[in-house]
């Protein structure tokens, strides 16, 4: 890199910025190139950041981190089970896909069994239901509270909407 005038340090940072590039280009091909942004600065570079790798260390691959956020973009993961994902293929490897699968991490997107868990919960808690009533910010309450039972796998739009109907909010 000397017929360029470039320092090595220059031509390490260069060659370091045209690898996160390439990277950041091949999660982002054909998907939500915000969201495809925010999950390789946020969760990758600052992973690899935290224990001093470069993007030629990762142990996630640009294919593995492109799975997962098309994954949440068609709504089978949450953001929160997108977490637990990274961490997983992050540590263990495999089929960002075939693992959601195996492991039943899909969101529950299903209305009836949303609505199951929101109903037990407000058949639970009758004095919160009172408390709502006059002060609607409760309603994440019980949002909260449904999440927690279905294990962060329900729609948090669907739980939230059930809750604010139900309650009549």
């Amino acid at each position: 890199m000397g017929d360029f005038g470039l320092s090595d340090y220059d031509a390490s940072v260069l060659t370091a910025e045209l690898a996160n590039a390439a990277y950041f280009e091949k999660v982002a091909e054909g998907r939500d190139g915000k969201l495809a942004a925010n999950w390789v600065i946020n969760e990758l570079f600052g992973r690899l950041k935290k224990e001093d790798h470069s993007i030629e260390d990762s142990p996630v691959s640009p294919e593995q981190l492109g799975k997962i956020v098309g994954l949440i973009t068609k709504g089978d993961i949450s953001g929160k089970i997108a977490k637990d994902l990274f961490e997983i293929v992050y540590t263990e490897g495999g089929d960002p896909e075939e693992i959601v699968e195996a492991r039943g991490m899909k969101q529950v997107t299903d209305t009836g069994a949303i609505e199951a868990a929101v109903d037990a919960v407000i058949a639970e808690n009758p004095a919160q239901v009172e408390k709502a009533k006059t002060n609607p910010k409760l309603a994440g309450w019980f949002v909260g509270q449904v999440m927690k039972a279905t294990g962060g796998k329900a729609n948090p739009a669907a739980v939230n909407d059930l809750v604010t109907k139900k309650l009549g909010l």
